[in-house]
């Protein structure tokens, strides 16, 4: 995998990896999420976040929560607080 800025954050005891994935930023595949997720070969957390690029004029910007198993969630409301500080 190649080397990938990151923050890793918590929030009420969840654990979060949070990624600059706006532009320039390449996607992962899932099996990178799962690597960078697992707790033994990884950098391990509940979820990745991925902060992106505004999709409308009334965004400043979005973000994407992946699930260790690198399925995207919905919405996760611990993490939207490490977002907002970051």
């Amino acid at each position: 995998m190649k080397r990938l800025k990151f923050t890793k954050m918590q929030g009420l005891g969840n654990d979060f990896v949070v990624l600059d994935g706006r532009p320039g930023m390449p996607l992962l595949t899932d099996a990178q999420i799962r690597q960078l997720c697992h707790r033994q070969f990884g950098v391990g957390c509940d979820q990745l976040l991925v902060v992106g690029s505004a999709r409308d004029a009334a965004e400043d910007y979005s973000f994407r929560i992946f699930n260790q198993d690198a399925t995207e969630a919905e919405q996760c409301g611990n993490g939207l607080r490490c977002v907002v500080l970051w």
